[in-house]
């Protein structure tokens, strides 16, 4: 089976051109891939198909575990890089489409080469009030915003070692009857910093929906502006977010980056 390797800062990703018909989504098989000692190694899998419901084409991503992931902000941009790079689509916008719907893409060009991707990510989806969890005596408040998929975004002072222990904790929290990606973030001069535990991946170097919901919450919260390019910073690199003030999209942009090819040869 042929493969592509790409990367969006750090987030690697698996890329299978299924533009024929000629795949199928197999999630034993997505997770055996995943696998960086045994297999090709990679946060996720990529499925580039044919367009539905009016889009020019569809992305599915399956994470490291097997599961399918509702959406995936990096992966979106691997795949219109993707998509912009082999000739799948036409001119520099066009819609992808993903099981929370069509999404806009907007590859920017730079002297003939992808430069960033530009994302409409839809409406995010927080809730008003916080969500106080305790674990072990320590109460960790949190929001929980929708990008799609469900994010825990917790703003608390917590040193390394409770980070580094609460978000396996907080993943699979009975609280998230069907598990959560968990942002433990800082905000300092109007950047955000985040590190975030991700469903089905754990730690991961970033999360572009992670990102997403967690700017949709400090500007909740006043520490950053609606309307207005945010900088967020995550252990793989920099994605401009920003926020609608009446909540009906959130703009990512950040890099995509192809890293190389080649032949998966299975068991």
């Amino acid at each position: 089976m042929r493969f592509f390797k790409y990367e969006g800062i750090g987030n690697d990703f698996i890329v299978i051109d299924g533009m024929k018909g000629d795949v199928s989504i197999d999630g034993a098989l997505c997770k055996r891939m995943c696998d960086r000692n045994f297999g090709i190694g990679a946060d996720g899998v990529l499925y580039v198909l044919p367009g539905q419901d009016g889009s020019d084409i569809t992305m599915r991503i399956i994470n490291s575990d097997g599961s399918e992931a509702i959406m995936c902000g990096n992966g979106i941009r691997c795949v219109a890089k993707y998509a912009y790079d082999n000739g799948l689509v036409k001119g520099t916008s066009f819609t992808v489409n993903t099981l929370r719907g069509n999404l806009g893409a907007d590859v920017i060009v730079k002297d003939g080469k992808v430069d960033t991707v530009k994302i409409d990510m839809g409406a995010p989806m927080p809730e008003k009030d916080y969500t106080v969890i305790d674990i072990d005596g320590v109460k960790v408040k949190g929001r929980k915003v929708s990008m799609g998929n469900p994010h825990y975004v917790v703003f608390d002072q917590l040193d390394k070692g409770q980070i580094d222990r609460f978000g396996p904790i907080l993943e699979s929290h009975k609280e998230f009857p069907d598990r959560t990606n968990v942002e433990f973030v800082t905000v300092k001069d109007g950047k955000i910093n985040i590190r975030v535990y991700e469903r089905g991946a754990a730690w991961t170097l970033a999360c572009g929906t992670g990102a997403c919901a967690t700017t949709t919450a400090a500007a909740m919260d006043g520490l950053v502006p609606f309307d207005v390019p945010v900088d967020v910073h995550l252990p793989g690199g920099w994605l401009k977010i920003t926020v609608d003030g009446e909540f009906r999209r959130v703009l990512m942009e950040g890099p995509a980056r192809y890293v190389f090819q080649g032949e998966y040869q299975g068991e």
